[in-house]
């Protein structure tokens, strides 16, 4: 094949920009730009706690009592119970060292310290070796209704408890090692469902409808929102999930709702397989 053909072949290989990636060329916050990993991060055991003020301190605890009041009947039982086998409480920021031996005991998961949103492939590396990258600074005071860039906040409360339910810690790893091999408009696929699963994931319990993705969780608006009669939920399946386009910048109109975390990993491993990505 000559150069201009293996170029061509390249390019199509290529898939769009990620929604963060065009919001960060639209001139958005800057945080929310994906930046590399410069060396290994400091996993478990080798993250040192930072010194917290403790105006972070207090305003890790207004988020947390704030989302904890709003959680009854709108969080799923897992995640509840992931907040309880970790420890997170009012008190203070959270170690990440802590919560990584915490979260070890409970599902062979560990935490890395990143500086902030990682590019993808450093992502999909460490969630591929069941390591939960997160930050350990917090939003500021000014920033405590909405914030759009990354901080411990979202990563510990937001993500962290569900990665104690070994359904959604194995999709996760699964996810992690698919999205390595994937190319293309793969990697936009894997884009959406990570989207409207691990951010933005509903689930059926005996209860009802109940709410399990990080972005609606850590969210004072969104975790009112996902639940109102003005979101379109609709039956979860692996096809509709990636063809479905979203935006990241205002309250969910769509959301998709699981019927067991078995589902997840089940209709993702046959998706894999079909997609010859299987791990």
């Amino acid at each position: 094949m000559n150069d201009a053909r293996s170029a061509d072949a390249g390019a199509a290989q290529e898939a769009p920009l990620s929604v963060y990636e065009r919001a960060a060329e639209g001139g958005n916050d800057p945080r929310c730009t994906p930046q590399y990993l410069h060396g290994a991060p400091p996993i478990g055991n080798e993250i040192r706690k930072p010194i917290y003020s403790d105006e972070h301190n207090h305003n890790w605890s207004y988020l947390f009592n704030r989302q904890m009041d709003l959680l009854p009947g709108r969080a799923g039982a897992s995640y509840l119970e992931g907040v309880d086998i970790l420890g997170m409480d009012d008190t203070g920021i959270p170690g990440l060292k802590d919560l990584s031996e915490r979260l070890e005991s409970a599902s062979g998961w560990r935490i890395a310290r990143i500086p902030g949103l990682l590019h993808e492939k450093d992502f999909f590396q460490l969630i591929s070796d069941r390591v939960f990258p997160s930050t350990d600074y917090i939003r500021e005071k000014n920033e405590l209704d909405y914030t759009p860039a990354p901080d411990c906040f979202h990563d510990m409360f937001g993500h962290m408890p569900m990665l104690t339910e070994p359904a959604v810690a194995d999709f996760y790893h699964l996810f992690g090692k698919t999205a390595l091999q994937a190319t293309g408009i793969q990697r936009t696929y894997l884009e959406r469902l990570h989207w409207f699963t691990i951010e933005f994931g509903l689930i059926r319990q005996a209860e009802g409808l109940r709410v399990f993705g990080a972005g609606i969780i850590s969210s004072k608006e969104e975790i009112v929102h996902a639940l109102s009669e003005t979101v379109d939920v609709r039956d979860f399946s692996i096809e509709a999930v990636i063809n479905q386009d979203y935006e990241v910048w205002h309250l969910q109109p769509l959301l998709f709702a699981l019927d067991s975390f078995d589902q997840l990993v089940d209709e993702f491993r046959f998706w894999t397989n079909r997609q010859g990505l299987a791990a």
